[in-house]
């Protein structure tokens, strides 16, 4: 018989035992068993517990303060821990550039629109309402419009106009993300070929907003919160400002927020009027046990700011955020139907109020009817309607001396509210603000690789601590509750199922194939993706079997949030597994921590079998996701199908674990994040939020310990490199005999 045809016969035979992997059940438990049906609801129940331990923690904390000075101690330790989630602040402009682009004259006021610079080639657009005849010492009110539409809206034009006629400065500035400050290309029905939701589009990209900011180690938050600081700035800028007068007034959906947050931060502003933040909002209902069950750090949820990054872990509630103004003055605004009796944020805000003999500078605003009814007697609004400034304005005549004001409507177009002209663009040669982005990412990442020490151990503990502030709790279980499931043979070998627990009511299943007729200890490989068991059976059996005939064990682990235990499908802005991403967020970790303690907790596992050589551990991180090709359209508005959203949590915990486990000697990952990648080059972005780390894309600190990095993907998840093909395994295998 000739070479080649023995030759032959053998790839044939390799592929027929390879293709019988894919038929090998990947579940450690049977399918009628209640535990394989519990590990989809795994991850929903612990973010509850957690939320549940942080509700009750804090609610004991505050409910220990009782004097102004231990709640200045509370207060100030918690709004500390807020500023420092939020990101890295640039410096305050000395002498801000305002630039008015035009006037418009009105009955009784004006309207400047103008732009200002918040950040270095970063300007934001703005229409500021003047009284046509400003009195001697005037009053300024900045609004942060809702999540809605930006600053054109009717309501908030009825705003500007009304408040200016009777007296006041009004500031009104597109937020992050929006009207003349969007990023996204969807302006219109025209842009697309399929019908969406226009106005929607500024409100949805919010999310892609703060996976970009995330991964330079800011947020979206942050950024919408200094804005807004530097709207005081243009406020006392005005010639007769009364710098002890200053409102900031947040609209009722995604406009409260903020203003809280701001107001928290800056104790130039002289009263806060955050709708629906703070306490009660329209989805709440009366609870039994609100100290425990209450969503006083917000809730887990796409849209960033409504549940702060580490807001759990740093204590900062929302109505601490809001209580912090104490003792300036604070209008707690709903949009619709508020009963005192049944908000138990209310009783928390009148008792800080009360440490400095304030309780009048505490006000409240709201509306009828339910988020949940339309038509009369429910008052819906778009920013801050009538019926709710009818309660305004008597605190503000009270408090600041200002007349209550007859309401004034005569709304001008869109158009003629513009802010950016050619002759603003070519004068002031703003910066695209991905492009601010981007520039913030190569620096801090210059920044962070100038830090790393030359010597090789120095690299390690350096990089050891640096991943840790970022990553929280990973330290592995020493000994975890160890279930044993059903063995079989397999092709080449014999499979094991086990289950550890790494955390209360954390489960992570796991298989181990050991070669066939393999004595004495065997060198490892851990297979992680998250795809899961099942996919690495599918898709790599050509590789297990390879491992399997090298001698190698093969160990294949879905950490939580993968493969079996995974929450439902898909990666979108609107899926569970977002959700449950955004909550472990506010609980102060990301789930890559999480997923890495599992992972490290397997790893020291494995070598307490007598079948396994601790020191001689491989650690394979994937992806199955489709990528995008050149043909595949990117700009796609944000609820119609999206574009392939790519995997790279698996590449990221090989290379963490080979930078924490002394005893992984070889780290394969594949479809991971490019390095060079700042996630702004394109408002389109297709990664999931459980694998954008928030900081400033530290990826590159783990070169030195990286021992292959390929099929790489972009932020749209587009291929940068591709991975040589069929060379994984005998890569791994060499490595693990000490080749190079």
């Amino acid at each position: 018989m000739s070479l080649t045809r023995v030759a032959l016969i053998a790839v044939v035979a390799f592929a027929s035992v390879a293709a019988d992997f894919k038929d090998v059940d990947p579940n450690v438990f049977p399918k009628d068993d209640p535990r394989t049906k519990d590990l989809p609801k795994m991850m929903g129940q612990d973010i509850k517990t957690r939320m549940q331990e942080a509700n009750l923690r804090e609610s004991k904390a505050f409910a220990a303060v009782t004097t102004k000075e231990e709640w200045t101690k509370y207060r100030d330790a918690r709004i500390q821990a807020l500023r420092d989630s939020l990101g890295t602040f640039p410096e305050a402009p000395k002498n801000m550039v305002v630039k008015v682009t035009r006037e418009l004259e009105g009955d009784g006021f004006r309207i400047h629109n103008i732009l200002y610079e918040s950040r270095p080639g970063m300007w934001v657009s703005a229409n500021l309402y003047l009284p046509a005849k400003p009195p001697e010492k005037m009053p300024g009110i900045i609004i942060a419009h809702a999540h809605h539409t930006p600053k054109a809206d009717g309501e908030l034009q009825d705003m500007g106009m009304t408040w200016a006629r009777s007296g006041v400065a009004v500031l009104v500035p597109d937020q992050f993300g929006y009207g003349e400050r969007r990023l996204h290309g969807f302006n219109t029905a025209k842009d697309f070929d399929k019908p969406f939701r226009v106005g929607r589009q500024d409100y949805y990209f919010r999310y892609n907003s703060n996976l970009q900011l995330s991964a330079i180690g800011d947020s979206l938050m942050g950024w919408m919160a200094w804005d807004l600081m530097r709207g005081v700035d243009v406020l006392l800028k005005q010639p007769t400002i009364d710098k002890d007068r200053i409102i900031l007034m947040g609209s009722v959906a995604g406009g409260g927020d903020p203003a809280g947050v701001t107001a928290a931060l800056d104790p130039r502003i002289s009263c806060v009027v955050p709708f629906n933040f703070g306490g009660w909002q329209p989805e709440s209902s009366a609870l039994e046990n609100p100290d425990r069950d209450f969503a006083w750090f917000g809730d887990g949820y796409w849209e960033s700011t409504r549940g702060l990054r580490g807001g759990a872990a740093g204590g900062f509630a929302h109505f601490v955020i809001v209580g912090s103004v104490a003792p300036r003055k604070v209008i707690y605004g709903h949009e619709f139907a508020w009963d005192a009796k049944t908000d138990p944020a209310w009783p928390r805000l009148q008792k800080i109020f009360g440490f400095y003999d304030a309780k009048d500078s505490l006000r409240v605003a709201h509306g009828a009817g339910t988020v949940r009814a339309s038509g009369a007697g429910n008052t819906h609004c778009n920013h801050i309607g009538a019926v709710h400034r009818k309660m305004i304005y008597p605190a503000l005549k009270d408090w600041f001396g200002m007349a209550i004001p007859d309401e004034y409507s005569m709304r001008r177009t869109k158009e003629e509210l513009t802010c950016w002209t050619d002759e603003a663009r070519a004068e002031l040669k703003p910066k695209p603000v991905l492009e601010v982005i981007a520039q913030l990412a190569v620096q801090r990442r210059t920044e962070a690789h100038a830090k790393l020490p030359a010597e090789a151990p120095a690299q390690r503990a350096w990089a050891q601590t640096t991943w840790t502030k970022l990553l929280g709790n990973i330290e592995p279980v020493a000994n975890p509750k160890t279930i044993s499931g059903a063995t079989e043979d397999v092709p080449g070998g014999t499979l094991a199922r086990f289950a550890l627990e790494t955390d209360s009511g954390i489960t992570v299943p796991l298989i181990v194939i050991r070669p066939k007729d393999a004595k004495g200890k065997l060198p490892a490989v851990v297979m992680v993706a998250q795809a899961g068991k099942q996919a690495f059976l599918r898709e790599r059996s050509e590789d297990i079997s390879a491992l399997l005939k090298a001698g190698v064990v093969v160990c294949l682990v879905d950490v939580r949030g993968t493969g079996e235990t995974k929450a439902g499908t898909g990666a979108d802005r609107g899926s569970s597994r977002t959700s449950i991403a955004q909550t472990y967020m506010i609980l102060g970790q990301p789930i890559l921590g999480a997923q890495l303690r599992d992972l490290r907790t397997v790893i020291r596992w494995l070598p307490t079998r007598d079948d396994i050589d601790g020191k001689k551990l491989a650690v394979w991180g994937d992806s199955f996701a489709k990528v995008n090709g050149p043909a595949v359209k990117l700009a796609v508005p944000s609820e119609l199908e999206q574009p392939a959203v790519s995997e790279p949590g698996g590449a990221n915990l090989a290379l963490l674990a080979a930078l924490f486990e002394d005893g992984v000697t070889v780290a394969y990952a594949r479809g991971g994040i490019d390095m060079t990648e700042t996630f702004a080059t394109s408002p389109y972005v297709y990664v999931p939020l459980d694998a954008v780390i928030p900081g400033p894309l530290p990826v590159g600190t783990l070169a030195p310990f990286v021992s292959k990095y390929e099929g790489t993907v972009d932020a749209q998840n587009r291929t940068t490199s591709k991975p040589a093909s069929g060379e994984a395994a005998k890569w791994v295998i060499e490595k693990l005999r000490g080749k190079h």
